[in-house]
């Protein structure tokens, strides 16, 4: 290194550290030292020395913020230790047994330390640190394994990219809260209906979409913040032998915390906390929805372990929903993406929770009749979790003469087809699933799927705009689409456009099973639409099929078949299938297996490698019509492994297991039984 990138390196380091120390000053001590210009010419002139030498850049350079290329998907990671649940309390009565509960498990009638902080109303992650510099974080997801966010996560300046100290731990994994403030809430807001972009819903709704975002250079621009609340992992260093203690180890390492924490003792103290937090909640720079207490002693707690997915040393106390009264005008009915149809009320307007309501959720019919809802009654109307309107119960003392019952139509009131409720099921749903306006992007979507008909390229963003500009309005439009159609969508260029126009080409030459299963059928899925396929040969016999001959397909019980029947009785569906043969889209149908011999019955057999003849989906189907058991994976009671070319793994597990491992050339004996 020469005199100049050696005084670079240096000039480099210090900058580093001194971004790094203004951070910790106003995002964990809000207590900042320099203004913001200065902490941007500091900033700018490290971005401009890392240009200049790109060597001099590290994985922890405040320069690291500004986002990333956008990812396909996220990829998923486990939690070092599971993130759990937080038990509910939702009155004091619940919170008193909760501190009754504690101090009978702990033999104790001495008042219990807590440890308290504000609930916030965010997206939970969990963020690992190793030899002190951030490596990774992850979404709660299902508590074992979360989405991998650590690109995001890196753009949001209140996450420090390098630990403080002299000494921080070897290994860190520590739990927060991503949330975005009132003010940068509002911000957004005002940008997005600006632009005539939809707003978001809420805070929460608002960081827990910009934090996955696909393109983390969005995340970047999004006013996100962080607050550390617990630790799941640490090695290196012992943690104190208190919870407070453990926040204020966090802070000193340059990790936020909630600056509303502190430790109290006793119910009452909690109770007297509770009701400060919910005083000046409305007053706090984020929202908060509760009151989190956990028992202070980490001894405490390790005696007091856990229950199912939930410490018994910790609850979350819940502030109220705000509830306020109004009139029921009238129910209309809305049609949901997946076809499910939802008694929404029209409501008298009113104020809740700091929003105006107009609309609120009836949930289902179900609901309708167990709150014995009228339209013209008052009802008490509630913001569910901070975020849906919805009808709590009604005042019947109130009900005007003439108040009636809502009543479910009995066609869709957006397409016009027939409205079923499944046995067992508390939704009723449109049956026009490939024609119905308002399930549009979700048929175009599955309809293009991988298991379905495979085209290559048809994302969902794409699909969006297929659909908002009206190009498709049903499947069988997709294949009518032109180049010039394509071009027009954003990020769609004119190779990307013809590579899309080939798979759509690609796609019509399909299998009656991939294509049934395409339709997407309410409870048909890829395993039923390949035995349906076996058993009818070809889609005309499936479609005229009786609720009874499709009963005696394997595994298809009265409610699937009444579901098939339904959906080809659909004048609409049938149109649109006619159209989908019209554009091109064929297979090769068989004879039916249904009432035929079955010489292969009882006989189990996978596939594996690529076969020249005719597809792996081909061969399966039509060993499956000749009785065989088709699957994924070699054990002993498989029958033969069929290998094509390239065939990977499963022929030395058959080996392995004594299986015999048959060639194509086997395969057409096979298929060639009578």
């Amino acid at each position: 290194m020469n005199a100049d990138s050696g005084t670079a390196a240096e000039r480099a380091a210090v900058l580093r550290e001194r971004l790094h120390h203004h951070n910790y000053r106003y995002y964990v001590l809000d207590d900042p030292e320099v203004t913001d210009a200065e902490y941007d010419r500091m900033l700018r002139e490290l971005q401009d020395l890392e240009a200049e030498h790109p060597e001099l850049q590290t994985p922890d350079s405040p320069t690291q913020r500004v986002g990333a290329p956008p990812l396909e998907k996220f990829d998923t990671g486990a939690h070092l230790v599971p993130m759990l649940s937080l038990e509910n309390a939702f009155d004091e009565a619940e919170m008193t047994e909760f501190d009754r509960r504690v101090r009978t498990r702990l033999e104790t009638e001495a008042a219990v330390d807590y440890c308290a902080e504000p609930k916030l109303d965010g997206l939970a992650v969990s963020l690992l640190y190793e030899d002190g510099v951030f490596t990774r974080g992850l979404t709660r997801g299902d508590g074992t394994t979360g989405e991998d966010v650590t690109v995001n996560l890196r753009t949001v300046a209140s996450l420090p990219l390098a630990l403080r100290g002299d000494r921080p731990p070897s290994r860190l994994e520590v739990r927060g809260e991503v949330f975005m403030p009132r003010d940068g809430f509002e911000r957004i807001n005002a940008d997005h209906r600006e632009r005539g972009v939809k707003p978001f819903a809420n805070p929460r709704n608002a960081a827990a979409g910009s934090l996955r975002q696909l393109d983390s250079r969005i995340t970047a621009k999004r006013p996100l913040r962080l607050c550390c609340y617990s630790v799941g992992v640490i090695e290196g260093v012992a943690l104190p032998d208190t919870q407070y203690e453990t926040l204020e180890c966090l802070q000193a390492w340059g990790l936020p915390v909630s600056p509303e924490r502190r430790r109290i003792n006793g119910l009452e103290a909690a109770r007297a906390c509770y009701d400060d937090l919910a005083t000046r909640r409305a007053e706090l720079a984020y929202e908060i929805d509760g009151v989190v207490f956990k028992v202070d002693s980490l001894a405490a707690q390790a005696e007091l372990g856990f229950v199912a997915r939930a410490p018994r040393w910790a609850i979350a106390w819940k502030f109220p929903a705000e509830e306020q009264i109004t009139v029921l005008r009238t129910v209309e009915f809305q049609v949901g993406r997946t076809g499910a149809i939802t008694p929404v009320a029209k409501l008298e307007p009113v104020t809740v929770a700091g929003a105006r309501v107009s609309n609120a959720t009836l949930h289902n019919m179900d609901e309708v009749a167990r709150k014995d809802v009228h339209i013209g009654d008052t009802v008490v109307i509630r913001r569910a979790g901070d975020v849906i309107p919805e009808v709590v119960r009604v005042l019947p003392e109130k009900r005007p003469e003439g108040a009636r019952v809502p009543e479910m139509p009995t066609t869709c009131p957006v397409c016009g087809s027939d409205v079923v409720r499944e046995e067992g099921e508390a939704a009723h749903r449109c049956t026009g699933g490939l024609y119905c306006r308002a399930q549009r992007k979700e048929a175009i979507r599955h309809f293009a799927s991988r298991r379905a008909l495979d085209i290559d390229g048809l994302g969902e963003k794409i699909i969006d705009q297929l659909v908002e500009r009206d190009l498709v309005e049903h499947v069988d439009q997709l294949f009518s689409l032109r180049h010039e159609d394509l071009v027009s969508l954003e990020r769609l260029a004119d190779k990307s456009a013809r590579n899309l126009l080939d798979a759509l080409e690609a796609a019509k030459e399909t299998t009656l099973a991939r294509f049934v299963y395409a339709l997407g059928i309410r409870e048909v899925g890829e395993a039923t639409a390949k035995a349906l396929a076996a058993h009818f040969g070809s889609l005309d016999a499936l479609m005229e099929a009786s609720e009874e001959q499709l009963c005696e397909v394997p595994d298809v019980g009265p409610v699937v078949a009444h579901s098939i029947r339904t959906f080809f009785e659909q004048p609409h569906n049938r149109e649109v299938i006619a159209a989908l043969r019209t554009a091109g889209v064929a297979w090769t149908e068989g004879e039916p297996a249904g009432g035929g011999p079955k010489p292969l019955a009882g006989s189990t057999y996978v596939l594996t490698g690529s076969l020249e003849e005719m597809t792996r989906e081909a061969a399966s189907e039509r060993l499956q019509g000749l009785g065989a058991k088709v699957t994924g994976s070699v054990s002993k009671k498989t029958t033969a492994v069929i290998a094509g070319a390239d065939p990977g793994s499963k022929v030395d597990k058959a080996r392995d297991l004594g299986v015999p491992v048959l060639g194509e050339a086997d395969l057409r004996e096979l298929l060639d039984v009578r």
